[in-house]
């Protein structure tokens, strides 16, 4: 018996040791960066600066900066500190293995379902969040997909055992706007079919928002009271009474301007367009609208067969300057390149949006648009202690994150990728046996 309990412990303790070694922690604590150039992105460049990191936030920052003698220096000389990156729109975290039904929870079966929360169904341990982070993107919306109504997005940090403790302060209600054009190369239905269907859709999401009307009054009148369980209506009330974002997922330029005008005419308090990969089409008029736009993928495609081979590319740029507010989101396709956010960005650059522009819109414009820019989105003592430190300029593929910061936890500088890199770089016992 005890032969056996010897043996088994020895497994047990190779089996910890092993699982120690695959998976390095998370490390909490107060930490000093130091001799860094520090991008806050709404404050300027500060050279030779240091940044203070304790109980989850920034504590200071500046170039005469006190360190606790309980903090964890940091030396980050030559190199350059900036906030997370937040990607607004993407899966991540829905999908894991999308060949197989039950590795995706992207969508639910149904057109109208506000009520099914992002938040729920996201797994904190996906594959894609490590690679995502250790890449520099602390944040990102999670957006549902499906029907017309598919979902409520919600914004999390990259870091977390539970959807609730990555939640990010952030949740609207998704639409996808009603398409009156094809939705790619192997849409064989006629124009007329199209048209009908668009119609059909569009008076479904005005009945959909008339009953969401009646529902408010009645539950106003009677003070909650008088309202029987309509988990549909009692998700949509947050929208109708202009407390939550509607975001609208729209991106012909035809379906931009009826969007907008069908915001105007319901009188929508919080509005958002995403997608828009045709706003430069009608950019005057989103600007003239006021509303702010998370667009992207900007590294795509152009959306007609006679559009320049740079229409995607220019997109932010050009809505930037018609005077639209702009996000960049990376919308990568089947649990995808989430990572590629910063040159989605950097494709907007140098296709003509201004760069400080483009970093702002990975980083504090997101922040704005989804209200939540009091504590992300830049560099600011009280913010939240969600950064990346890098050795270059982060649109640049040869730029290398060294740390990341999410919540003030230092991240483990690790993924899937980056195992399976170091484990088939150095082979043992290599190629060949002998």
């Amino acid at each position: 018996m005890q032969l056996i309990t010897g043996i088994l412990t020895c497994v047990l303790a190779i089996f910890v040791v092993h699982v120690q070694a695959q998976s390095p922690k998370a490390k909490n604590g107060t930490f000093a960066l130091t001799n860094a150039t520090i991008e806050t992105v709404t404050k300027g460049t500060i050279n030779n600066g240091s940044i203070i990191l304790a109980n989850g936030k920034i504590q200071a920052l500046g170039t005469n900066v006190t360190v606790p003698a309980n903090a964890e220096v940091i030396d980050c000389k030559g190199l350059r500190i900036y906030p997370g990156m937040i990607d607004a729109g993407g899966k991540i975290g829905l999908l894991e293995i999308g060949q197989i039904p039950q590795g995706s929870d992207e969508a639910e079966k149904g057109d109208v379902l506000p009520q099914i929360k992002a938040l729920t169904a996201i797994n904190p341990n996906a594959t894609a969040i490590p690679v995502t982070r250790v890449s520099g993107i602390t944040t990102t919306l999670v957006t549902p997909d499906g029907g017309l109504i598919p979902g409520t997005a919600a914004l999390v940090n990259l870091f977390g055992y539970v959807p609730d403790q990555m939640f990010a302060g952030f949740e609207g209600v998704v639409i996808n706007f009603p398409n009156t054009g094809r939705r790619g190369f192997f849409d064989r239905r006629s124009d007329d079919e199209i048209k009908k269907a668009s119609e059909k859709a569009l008076q479904q999401l005005n009945d959909v928002w008339d009953r969401a009307i009646q529902f408010h009054k009645l539950d106003s009148a009677t003070k909650g009271k008088g309202t029987t369980y309509y988990p549909e209506m009692q998700a949509m009330l947050p929208i109708v009474r202009g407390t939550q974002t509607l975001l609208i997922e729209v991106n012909a330029a035809k379906d931009i301007q009826a969007a907008l005008k069908w915001g105007k005419e319901k009188k929508v308090k919080k509005l958002v367009l995403m997608g828009v990969s045709e706003g430069w089409r009608v950019a005057d008029e989103i600007a003239k609208a006021g509303v702010p736009v998370i667009t992207g993928p900007v590294i795509a495609l152009p959306t007609r067969d006679y559009d320049r081979y740079d229409a995607a590319y220019a997109n932010p740029g050009l809505m930037k300057k018609a005077g639209v507010k702009v996000a960049i989101r990376s919308l990568e396709e089947n649990n995808g390149n989430y990572r590629n956010l910063p040159y989605h960005a950097g494709f907007a650059v140098a296709y003509g949006m201004d760069k400080e522009e483009a970093l702002k819109a990975i980083t504090i414009v997101p922040a704005e648009i989804l209200g939540v820019s009091d504590k992300m989105g830049s560099l600011e003592i009280g913010k939240i202690a969600n950064l990346f430190v890098c050795d270059g300029d982060p649109m640049e593929t040869k730029t290398q994150i060294k740390h990341v910061f999410i919540d003030g936890w230092q991240m483990p500088m690790t993924s899937r990728q980056i195992e399976l890199y170091n484990e088939f770089l150095k082979r043992e016992p290599g190629v060949s046996k002998n």
